[in-house]
């Protein structure tokens, strides 16, 4: 998957591509999208700005790479709760893995794909329009996913899957928020009990 050795106008790449975008993510993670500097995205992926603009195309760009990644490794959770056999598997396993990805001890706390532009300037606006989008997309295949629930059965005929899809990633959007306020695991973990507990019967 990483290009270490990858040439740019005939010249070899001397870093690897694919460590230096993981070091990118991590550094839009913790800071945001306007909060990250180049100077500290450079810094962090240990190379020049004319190396991540030959790599990586600009800042929104960089960044759109890096949130590809974020839900392609750390959110990859929510790909696989689509794949569970039941609804109510479907959203333990959603809700479980946002408490396990936002309280990671080796990453920042929290969301990439929640704070990573939540308030942002004019300059942010791409970035902020990305994770609205993102996050939209979360919610439209919980809900295409619970719609199947309901019609194979699992479901009752008049659950409502777009409601049904709106709360749980509200409550795991919100997991996101409080881990970044400080709450730990097992404190965000027992909201995530609680919104299961008022699971349809």
């Amino acid at each position: 998957m990483g290009v270490s050795r990858s040439t740019v106008i005939g010249r070899p790449r001397e870093f690897d591509v694919d460590e230096a975008l993981e070091c990118a993510m991590r550094v839009f993670w913790e800071r945001g999208y306007e909060g990250a500097s180049l100077a500290d995205l450079t810094g962090a992926m240990g190379i020049t700005k004319t190396s991540m603009y030959a790599a990586f195309g600009n800042k929104e760009q960089l960044f759109r790479k890096a949130l590809e990644r974020y839900t392609e490794g750390p959110a990859s959770y929510a790909a696989r709760a689509m794949e569970e056999p039941t609804a109510r598997q479907v959203a333990e396993t959603l809700l479980r893995g946002s408490v396990r990805t936002t309280t990671l001890p080796e990453g920042p706390p929290g969301c990439l794909g929640v704070q990573g532009a939540l308030a942002s300037g004019e300059g942010g606006r791409p970035a902020h329009d990305m994770l609205v989008a993102w996050r939209n997309d979360a919610t439209l295949r919980l809900e295409e996913r619970f719609r199947r629930a309901v019609d194979e059965g699992d479901l009752p005929e008049d659950a409502d899957p777009r409601r049904l899809a709106r709360y749980i990633m509200t409550v795991a959007f919100g997991i996101a928020v409080q881990a970044a306020n400080g709450l730990g695991r097992d404190e965000l973990q027992d909201s995530a009990d609680m919104a299961l507990r008022n699971w349809l019967p």
